[in-house]
């Protein structure tokens, strides 16, 4: 029996590049939600795959890590010539509130319960390869890393691996890139810096590594948050990079996160 009252898989016959399109209704959204999967072929006996799950950011859908950002592409890619194992790559819309939602808990709408449960019960109810012994990791870049440090911090009992690239630390950021004022976000929560999280879960943190750009208007952050890490002695890795605050370093490096997980989901 489905959690969902209502759901839409596209047909396998229209499928292109092993991408797959998911819909569920869901009261966290008071509406539907939308998934882009990338399920690799010649994997039908397999059971159990890896979820990867990646965040987009500000502006962006469901569709922008395939479309802009050829995430299914880099997958298929390692996954052929066997640098990592197979996974299933899910790829959610973050639920269209404004310009963002930050993968917050709203007044009214839970945005982080859509991505922690919705999105992988959706996946293990409606793609074979996966079930409840499936690993999951976290990953997203900006608004999407922002989410994916929080989200994985914040339920290390779900998530093995953590991985962001030129995120958002502080909630504070998200006014660089959004048009509405941040107290229209009506957040439940008071401490909403990523840091805020971590000082409550030192000592159980899944893995996290954390990249960004040297021309990222975000990378005096991400230094900060480095900084707080080693101070906390958190386990993590930080690396920057040339680039800024665009697809072609986004693209360049989201093998670097497809490799931890991998590393971090092997038994």
């Amino acid at each position: 029996m489905n959690s969902f009252r209502s759901i839409e898989l596209s047909d396998e016959m229209f499928e292109q590049s092993g991408l797959r399109f998911l819909t569920v209704k869901t009261p966290n959204l008071k509406g539907r939600g939308d998934i882009c999967l990338y399920v690799p072929k010649g994997i039908e006996n397999l059971t159990d795959l890896p979820i990867y799950i990646l965040l987009h950011g500000v502006y962006g859908s469901a569709w922008v890590w395939a479309m802009k950002g050829g995430a299914h592409v880099t997958a298929k890619r390692l996954m052929e010539s066997g640098e990592i194992r197979p996974a299933i790559i899910a790829m959610p819309s973050d639920g269209l509130w404004g310009d963002g939602s930050g993968y917050l808990t709203h007044q009214e709408l839970d945005f982080a319960e859509w991505i922690v449960s919705d999105v992988p019960k959706a996946i293990r109810e409606n793609i074979s390869n996966a079930s409840e012994k499936s690993p999951i990791c976290i990953g997203g870049l900006s608004m999407g890393g922002y989410g994916a440090l929080k989200l994985g911090t914040q339920y290390p009992e779900i998530f093995s691996a953590i991985s962001a690239h030129s995120a958002i630390t502080r909630f504070s950021e998200m006014s660089l890139f959004v048009e509405e004022s941040l107290e229209s976000y009506k957040l439940r929560n008071t401490e909403n810096d990523v840091i805020d999280l971590v000082k409550r879960k030192v000592d159980s943190l899944p893995a996290i590594r954390f990249d960004c750009g040297l021309n990222d208007e975000l990378i005096e952050g991400n230094r900060l948050l480095h900084s707080q890490f080693k101070k906390l002695g958190v386990n993590h890795e930080y690396v920057e990079f040339s680039g800024g605050h665009e697809w072609e370093y986004w693209r360049k490096h989201l093998k670097k996160s497809l490799y931890f997980f991998d590393i971090h989901c092997r038994n």
